[in-house]
């Protein structure tokens, strides 16, 4: 199976609010419809952030969203990979993977010094893939802040 990684385009909407819906179940998390919107027109936006798609026969099978942020250990800017999400039904088919590769490219060619993504622990199956094409030595902490 074929899976090609291209820009999200407008006409992409209602998939990818479904894939991004499902991808905050997964995380067990909810996020309001304000949101989800204000998420779709920063990326269609001069905001600093971007997503992708891949396809599969024609069809969405995985989003991910990225943006760029300066590092006080590079000249140039870090890529973040923020979300990454492929339909449960078509994992393991190379889309996750992708959109990956597809995304060191763009990061490479914007002049990108890293590519860095953080996942769940216990995210078993993206980790799979995770520890096939990237390396990690740090942990994550977190202090939430402004909670409502």
């Amino acid at each position: 199976m074929t899976t090609t990684v291209r820009k999200v385009e407008i006409a992409d909407k209602e998939r990818w609010l479904e894939l991004f819906k499902a991808y905050i179940v997964f995380y067990e998390s909810a996020l309001s419809d304000e949101q989800f919107d204000l998420t779709w027109s920063r990326i269609h936006s001069d905001f600093n952030m971007y997503g992708l798609v891949a396809e599969q026969d024609g069809i969405i099978v995985g989003i991910a969203h990225y943006l760029y942020r300066p590092s006080t250990w590079a000249v140039n800017d870090f890529c973040y990979l923020e979300d990454l999400f492929v339909d449960p039904s078509v994992r393991g088919t190379g889309a996750g993977r992708a959109l990956i590769e597809a995304l060191s490219l763009i990061a490479t060619a914007a002049g990108s010094e890293r590519l860095y993504w953080t996942t769940a622990p216990d995210n078993a199956t993206a980790r799979r893939l995770y520890d096939k094409v990237a390396t990690t030595n740090r942990v994550q902490y977190r202090i939430p802040l402004n909670q409502k």
